[in-house]
């Protein structure tokens, strides 16, 4: 009686995960000197094994006189499911006895994990010798592995050849199409399911609707919505979680709104998507919202940001410019957490850099205990945006001292950091040992930073040769960049020229016609103002109007050219007047002393 109470309740620590009270049952199992029993041997390793305390449970199994194939069956699932596949698959090789199903379905898996094709190909070859190829659990992981391996014709091939596919075999092939973006094959196999008379769970609308991502599949993710809606699993949070990624990367704000509001349970990836979401959609205020909800003492939610939240809230904060919400969210962590992720640190850094306080952002830098290589570009990347080239170059020289090698991003950043601080030659020295010494091989982004240094210089016919001699010739945006320098420098001759091939890629678009028009403004040249004005009313093109950010009392204001519709418009007027007048007072002053 004592045997069975104490093997029932073993089983209990074991599905709970309770560690502590595990350990108290384990001393009253080696009191009553029942240590020796095969039973409560295999329920000690198999709560070990669940808790990760593998040291233990591979003592136990060690000092067992007699094993089953229980005892190898908690070890090696137990080494599977803690993501020690290489151990799974070293104590199968040394098992005596003949597998069954959960063993074969357990080194199976640790295959799939390892990518390890031949090993799965002979544990498939064995599973089959033995007749185990047919039970379900054993085919659904054989399926898995081939597809993770990417070996679809196999995986399908044992699709074929069960007599009786459950709803598990469906819904590993339509994951597997999911995950290889084969959006058409797993809907094929998700109507094939449901004429079978399977009905669809949470899992396979899961896989189906976190791959309607773009535009063009968005009618099919809308469709696959409103039968979750019929069934109920829209307001689960494993279903809404990539509803609120679906409407989000296609940029559904609304949409996202409504699906996190049903949301029942939310848990942290739920409070993460919706936050990313609103960073994308320009909704910032209401991802901030989120997070300050999570981070107050009674929250809604009942949770505690995470790294990723943390890192988003972050990166709202910097597309914001607000250093008051940055800084707040910096202060909480300060008094909340000892240590912090790379990560966390990585966005602080980013934060303060768009904020304007680029000494707030080395000392973050300068007091991290680790950094990788995303920490030095944006230290590099902060640098470079506030014109403090030697900086930067200093970081760039640190970086490669500490043994990092410098990618794509590194050269953007510091390609900024020169063209903003007027280091032509040093710029250029870097652009092209891009190809010759990291063989890196120079984006569009690149171009463009080199393209915006040899403009501020003046040096616009070497620019106009550096575009015509790349692979970006017909890139609007290097031509817009050129363009504009050519304003600045008051080069007609060039700027023409780049006019021309703007319009030729952009002839519906205002931009080309308003640069050109101030091109020729000034140099003086007012007929062909009247005449590039003339060219930009005839195509019917409206111009969009310009607006900029400004931050308030904690609130991001936006403030649009002709737009007088601000509730405190006449107060701003007044403001506006006040510092013309003040302006225009301190400027007769000076111009008398």
């Amino acid at each position: 009686m004592l045997l069975q109470r104490l093997g029932m309740l073993l089983q209990q620590c074991s599905q709970k995960k309770a560690f502590r009270h595990g350990i108290a049952l384990h001393a009253s199992v080696i009191k009553t000197g029942m240590d020796s029993d095969l039973v409560l041997s295999n329920h000690l390793i198999n709560l070990y094994a669940k808790c990760k305390d593998f040291e233990s449970s591979h003592q136990i199994f060690d000092h067992m006189s007699n094993r089953n194939i229980v005892s190898w069956s908690a070890m090696i699932s137990g080494y599977d499911q803690a993501g020690k596949p290489s151990m799974a698959l070293d104590l199968f090789a040394k098992m005596p006895l003949q597998p069954n199903e959960y063993i074969y379905g357990s080194v199976i898996s640790a295959c799939a994990t390892l990518f390890a094709l031949t090993q799965g190909s002979q544990i498939h070859g064995h599973s089959l010798k033995n007749g185990y190829d047919q039970i379900s659990y054993v085919s659904n992981s054989l399926m898995s592995m081939y597809i993770k391996c990417d070996c679809f014709d196999d995986a399908l091939c044992i699709f074929s050849s069960i007599s009786e596919p459950n709803s598990v075999s469906y819904n590993v092939m339509i994951t597997g199409f999911a995950e290889n973006l084969k959006l058409s094959k797993g809907l094929e196999l998700f109507r094939l399911m449901n004429k079978q008379g399977l009905d669809p769970d949470e899992f396979s609308y899961m896989a189906l609707i976190g791959i309607c991502s773009s535009v063009e599949d968005l009618h099919v993710g809308i469709g696959l919505h409103c039968q979750t809606v019929k069934l109920g699993l829209d307001t689960t949070v494993f279903v809404g979680n990539v509803i609120l990624m679906m409407y989000s990367t296609c940029g559904l704000f609304e949409e996202v709104e409504k699906a996190f509001m049903l949301i029942k349970e939310k848990d942290v990836i739920t409070c993460n998507t919706f936050i990313v979401a609103c960073s994308n959609c320009g909704e910032h205020t209401k991802g901030l919202m989120v997070y300050k909800d999570m981070t107050a003492t009674k929250n809604n939610f009942s949770l505690s940001p995470d790294e990723f939240t943390t890192a988003s809230a972050l990166a709202v904060s910097a597309e914001l410019a607000s250093f008051h919400h940055g800084g707040q969210i910096h202060a909480h962590l300060i008094r909340t957490r000892m240590v912090l992720d790379i990560a966390v640190y990585n966005a602080i850094i980013n934060m303060y850099a768009k904020c304007g306080c680029s000494k707030y952002a080395s000392h973050v830098f300068n007091l991290m205990p680790n950094r990788n290589l995303i920490s030095y570009n944006t230290m590099i990347a902060a640098h470079g945006n506030h014109g403090h080239a030697t900086a930067a170059l200093e970081i760039f020289k640190r970086m490669r001292y500490e043994g990092f090698v410098a990618d794509s991003v590194t050269f953007v950043g510091l390609l900024t950091a020169c063209s903003h601080a007027g280091l032509v030659d040093e710029g250029l020295a870097l652009f092209n040992s891009m190809q010759e010494t990291y063989g890196i091989c120079p984006m569009i982004e690149h171009l463009s930073c080199l393209i915006d240094m040899l403009g501020r210089s003046g040096r616009l016919e070497e620019a106009e040769c550096y575009v015509k001699a790349s692979a970006f010739q017909n890139d609007s945006v290097i031509w817009g960049n050129l363009l504009s320098s050519c304003r600045l420098h008051k080069n007609v001759v060039v700027g023409e020229r780049a006019a021309i091939k703007l319009l030729e890629l952009q002839p519906g678009t205002s931009s080309p016609y308003v640069l050109l028009s101030n091109l020729y403004a000034s140099d003086g040249r007012w007929e062909d103002v009247a005449a590039a004005r003339k060219m930009l009313k005839c195509t019917g093109v409206k111009k969009e109007p310009g607006h900029s950010f400004i931050e308030v009392k904690g609130i991001a204001e936006k403030f649009t050219v002709g737009d007088f519709s601000h509730a405190q418009i006449e107060e701003i007027i007044v403001t506006l007047e006040s510092l013309n007048w003040m302006t225009k007072k301190l400027y007769m002053s000076a111009l008398f002393d």
